[in-house]
C-alpha cells in the first residue's frame, strides 16, 4: 500500500534561475546564464501538467525536484551519474528517475555530485509498517542508479533528513540519531580524527558540549552539510559544527587543530538562542532562530555573509574586527525569516510577510535580479508569485518553490505565466488596483527589463 501524499498545493511553480552550462536550471535557449526569472513548465513533469512539485534541491550543476505522487525528477550536470539514469548524460530537462519507480519519494537532497533520497516502498504487506530509507547515487556512492543505503543504521530505522556535501553525506534518524560516511580529511564526519580516503557510514555520537567536559550523546533535529563542514541543530536548540573551519565556517573563535574540528563542537557563541534551522554553504554557515532571526558566520569574500565586502578577509591581526564577523556569528535579519538556503558562495532567504532577500556572488544573477557581480547586502527579489514553500541552491544557480492555495494566488500564478513586455504595463496597472504586490513587482521586472535594453539570457 502507498504511504499518502502530503497535501498538495492548488498550484505550485518552480523557478530555476542563474548558471546553466549543464542544463541544470533546464532553459533551452539558454547557453550560459538566465538573469530574468521564469517558471518551469507543469508540462516537463507530466504530460497533463497536474502534477504538484513539493520539494526541491540543487548541486553543484544539477537539480532534483520531488512531485506531489512520489516521483523524483533530476536534470543537469550527471558526469557522475548523479541523476540517477544509469549513464553519464547531461540532461536539460526535468527526468523522472526510473529506478524508483516502486518507491514512494518523500524527500531530496544533492550533494555536489551526488543525489540522495528518502522514499517509502509503494506496497508493503498490510500488516507492516512504512519505513522511510535512504537511497544514493553519484559521485563516491558506488552506483550511477539510486541504492538502498543502511549504513550504521538498523534496517527498521527510519530516516527523516539527509544532507550532502562536496564529498560526504550525513542522515538523521527518526531517534535524533546521525550517521556520517565519505570523505574525512578534514574531519566533516565528526569521527575526532581526520583521515585519507573514503570511510564507511559510522554513528556521530560524541559532542562536545563545553570543551573541558568529556564529550556527550544528544538528539539531533537537523543536519546540514557544506562542502566540507558539517552542522547539527539539538534538539534544545544548540548549534554544533566540525570539519573544514579554516575561514570561520564552523563559528567557533579558536580551533582545536589549525583548520578543523574533528568532533562536533557547540557554537557557544550562540547559548541563550534557541535555534531550529541550519544551512551550509562552501565555506559559510547561517542558522535561523523561534523568532525567524538569522546569524550568519564563516567566509564572506564573494558577500555570502550579507554584511558587506570587507566580511570575509581572513586575517590574524586580533585588532582587526573583520576577524569577528568572519569566525563569530553575526545577527543579519532580527526576525521575520521562515526559509533559508545556502549556495556554494551565495544565500536566499524568504520573510514571513513573503519577501525573497539574495545576497553573494552574483555572476550569474543566482543572488539578485541586478547584473552586479556581488550582492553585498540582502537585495531584494520581487518577482516570486505565490507563497514562498522552499529555497534552494547550489554552485551558481538557485531555485524557489512557491504554490497557491487561495483563488488570488491561483490567479496570480495563471496570469504571471502570460505576461511578456508588451502587456506588462497593463497587467501591472490591474494586478496595483488589486493589491496583487508579487505580480506587479513581476510586471514591473519584465517592463524594466525591456525598457534597458538588457539581456535576459546569454
Amino acid at each position: 500500500m502507498a504511504p499518502e501524499a502530503s497535501p498538495a498545493p492548488v498550484l505550485s511553480a518552480l523557478y530555476v534561475w542563474g548558471y546553466n552550462k549543464s542544463g541544470q536550471i533546464a532553459a533551452l535557449n539558454v547557453r550560459r546564464c538566465l538573469r530574468v526569472p521564469k517558471r518551469l513548465s507543469p508540462d516537463l513533469f507530466e504530460e497533463d501538467g497536474k502534477l504538484r512539485i513539493l520539494e526541491v534541491a540543487c548541486g553543484r550543476q544539477h537539480t532534483a525536484a520531488v512531485t506531489s505522487d512520489g516521483s523524483l525528477f533530476t536534470w543537469g550536470s550527471n558526469e557522475f551519474g548523479q541523476l540517477g539514469d544509469g549513464s553519464e548524460d547531461d540532461h536539460t530537462e526535468p527526468n523522472k528517475v526510473e529506478a524508483l519507480e516502486n518507491e514512494f519519494v518523500k524527500s531530496v537532497a544533492c550533494g555536489a555530485n551526488c543525489t540522495a533520497a528518502i522514499c517509502e516502498p509503494r506496497n508493503m504487506p498490510e500488516n507492516e509498517c512504512p519505513t522511510s530509507q535512504l537511497w544514493v547515487w553519484g559521485q563516491n556512492q558506488e552506483s550511477n542508479y539510486p541504492r538502498l543505503f543502511y549504513g550504521a543504521f538498523p534496517c527498521t530505522l527510519a530516516v527523516v533528513q539527509v544532507a550532502c556535501g562536496a564529498t560526504h553525506i550525513a542522515a538523521l534518524s527518526k531517534l535524533g540519531t546521525v550517521q556520517c560516511w565519505g570523505y574525512n580529511e578534514y574531519g566533516q564526519l565528526g569521527r575526532g580524527f581526520s583521515c585519507e580516503g573514503r570511510q564507511k557510514a559510522r554513528l556521530v555520537d560524541k559532542f562536545v558540549r563545553y570543551l573541558d567536559e568529556p564529550p556527550e550523546s544528544i538528539i539531533i533535529s537537523k543536519i546540514a552539510c557544506g562542502d566540507y563542514h558539517t552542522a547539527a541543530v539539538s534538539s534544545t536548540g544548540d548549534v554544533y559544527t566540525w570539519g573544514l573551519g579554516h575561514m570561520g565556517q564552523l563559528g567557533h573563535w579558536v580551533l582545536q587543530s589549525p583548520d578543523k574540528e574533528v568532533l562536533p563542537r557547540r557554537v557557544v557563541s550562540l547559548e541563550g538562542v534557541r535555534i531550529t534551522n541550519v544551512a551550509c554553504g562552501g565555506v559559510h554557515t547561517c542558522a535561523v532562530t523561534e523568532s525567524g532571526a538569522l546569524y550568519m558566520w564563516g567566509g564572506g569574500q564573494a558577500g555570502q555573509l550579507g554584511l558587506g565586502s570587507r566580511s570575509g578577509l581572513f586575517t590574524c591581526d586580533s585588532g582587526d574586527v573583520s576577524i569577528f564577523t568572519e569566525r563569530i556569528p553575526v545577527l543579519l535579519v532580527p526576525n521575520g525569516v521562515q526559509h533559508i538556503t545556502c549556495g556554494h558562495s551565495h544565500t536566499l532567504a524568504a520573510t514571513i510577510d513573503g519577501r525573497l532577500l539574495g545576497w553573494g556572488y552574483n555572476s550569474c544573477g543566482q543572488a539578485a535580479t541586478g547584473k552586479t557581480s556581488y550582492a553585498w547586502y540582502p537585495t531584494p527579489i520581487d518577482w516570486c508569485v505565490g507563497e514562498v514553500r522552499m529555497l534552494a541552491a547550489g554552485g551558481g544557480h538557485s531555485a524557489v518553490l512557491t504554490q497557491a492555495c487561495n483563488l488570488k494566488e491561483l490567479c496570480e500564478l495563471k496570469i504571471a505565466d502570460l505576461v511578456n513586455t508588451e502587456n506588462a504595463e497593463s497587467i501591472q496597472e490591474v494586478a496595483v488596483r488589486n493589491h496583487a504586490d508579487a505580480l506587479a513587482r513581476f510586471c514591473g521586472l519584465v517592463r524594466n527589463h525591456a525598457l534597458t535594453g538588457g539581456k535576459e539570457f546569454e
